[in-house]
């Protein structure tokens, strides 16, 4: 039984189930992912699983930090505080962008691993260099990290994903039922009404947000 347990050790890496664990969230959501449904994918019991994560708790953390570590990291240059901190944020965004149902998962590790941390100290030395205080930075840095977590997860298509005619059908229902309210009332719901329906372009809809992000430091920053 113990060569067996060894040979199971070998075979079944972190590394490996981290992986099947990513797929399994990116397919399904973060719900399906559970020690038993990857002890069925490899093949061996959910006691295997316990070699590399205690519980699913640590297994989340695996998850957190494989999102962290991601992260490409600009270096540090010369550019105004800004666009180093815009920088930082993008790489951020392409790092957990393809993990949508993961994408929360980030929070939990941010501060506890060392990859984690390098982007905290990074983000926070931007903050003070714009003149915000330890605390404020602190308050601020996270805001643009939990928002660029919440930008992933939320679907920036506001209308159910449908295929072929039927939605093209259902897009022109949406924006005719907009066209149609009482100009009198809803007159710039009326003139955004093909932008409000159609699927924006999802590239410029990260980076207007970002956009946003740091433009909104800049005018509450002291100068």
């Amino acid at each position: 039984m113990a060569k067996r347990n060894e040979a199971t050790r070998g075979r079944l890496s972190r590394e490996a189930i981290i992986v099947s664990a990513v797929s399994l969230a990116d397919a399904e959501g973060l719900d399906a992912v559970t020690i038993r449904r990857l002890a069925q994918a490899h093949g061996v019991t959910p006691m295997a699983m316990y070699w590399h994560f205690n519980d699913k708790d640590s297994l989340l953390d695996g998850l957190a930090e494989y999102l962290i570590e991601a992260v490409k990291l600009p270096e540090p240059s010369a550019a105004p505080w800004d666009e180093q901190l815009r920088d930082i944020l993008v790489a951020f965004l392409v790092a957990i962008r393809p993990h949508p149902a993961m994408a929360g998962l980030a929070l939990r590790r941010i501060l506890a691993a060392e990859s984690g941390l390098r982007i905290a100290e990074r983000v926070l030395d931007l903050l003070r260099q714009a003149g915000f205080a330890a605390g404020r930075a602190a308050e601020v840095g996270t805001f643009l990290i939990c928002s660029v977590i919440t930008l992933v997860g939320a679907d920036p298509d506001p209308w159910p994903r449908q295929a072929g005619a039927e939605r093209e059908q259902a897009l022109r229902d949406k924006r005719a039922r907009l066209e149609s309210l009482p100009p009198a009332s809803y007159p710039n719901v009326i003139a955004a009404a093909p932008a409000l329906v159609v699927c924006r372009d999802e590239d410029d809809y990260f980076a207007l947000n970002l956009d946003l992000l740091v433009q909104g430091v800049r005018g509450i920053r002291r100068e």
